[in-house]
């Protein structure tokens, strides 16, 4: 009986010894370490690809935003926000119905088929959206002008870029809105669209929320 409580203290010993090595080395050394490092390389997307502006953290540059009017008295459905680029539709979001002290928006897509009547009616309402919004005197929008990614929404729902095609398509409409020339937006967008990755990875897009700051800013210069 003595040796055989003897073995299970050992044991016991040696056990918690492990536990206590193993919870410093993974629980504290690690998470150290990974995070020095991270903040020495990439101390930009280590603090979650943060931008700012004025000083003030704004968003995420791997976070899309909406751009809306303030609701109406009764009005359950925000309107658009047309001085400002718009990017793509959201229509796979969900809301926090769990914990109601916080606004939250919940990531999703919409999971419908590509013959769904539903997806087939939400593009033809986007798309007619698109061209009744961005038409301005002067300058009409076509049905064939809209790009895809003006009127669908992405797997996440919370896609920050648009394509340069879809940057383009609202110049006409943010340059009137906000009284510019259209050369100098047309100038804003080129300016912010980014290439491939190395060259050859994914497509161009332009940043919908660096996009709307830079043409802040240039309002504030007119």
């Amino acid at each position: 009986m003595n040796n055989s409580f003897m073995n299970t203290a050992r044991l016991l010993g040696a056990g918690l010894r492990a536990l206590l090595v193993l919870t410093l080395v993974t629980g504290v050394v690690y998470p150290l370490v990974v995070t020095g490092i991270a903040q020495a390389a990439f101390p930009d997307k280590a603090n979650g690809s943060e931008i700012t502006a004025d000083g003030k953290v704004v968003g995420s540059s791997l976070i899309g935003q909406s751009y809306h009017l303030p609701l109406k008295k009764g009005q359950q459905t925000p309107e658009a926000d047309l001085k400002w680029f718009q990017g793509r539709p959201v229509n796979g979001l969900g809301t926090n119905s769990v914990n109601t002290r916080y606004k939250l928006v919940l990531s999703g897509a919409t999971n419908l088929s590509a013959d769904s009547e539903v997806l087939l009616e939400q593009v033809r309402d986007a798309r007619a959206a698109v061209v009744r919004d961005n038409s301005v005197p002067g300058h009409r929008v076509e049905p064939a002008d809209v790009p895809a990614d003006a009127v669908t929404s992405s797997g996440s729902g919370l896609d920050p870029d648009i394509s340069p095609a879809y940057a383009r398509l609202q110049v006409h409409r943010v340059a009137a809105r906000n009284h510019l020339p259209v050369a100098t937006v047309e100038k804003l967008v080129r300016d912010h669209t980014a290439g491939r990755t190395l060259g050859f990875i994914g497509e161009p897009r332009v940043n919908v929320l660096e996009l709307n700051i830079a043409l802040e800013d240039l309002t504030a210069k007119h």
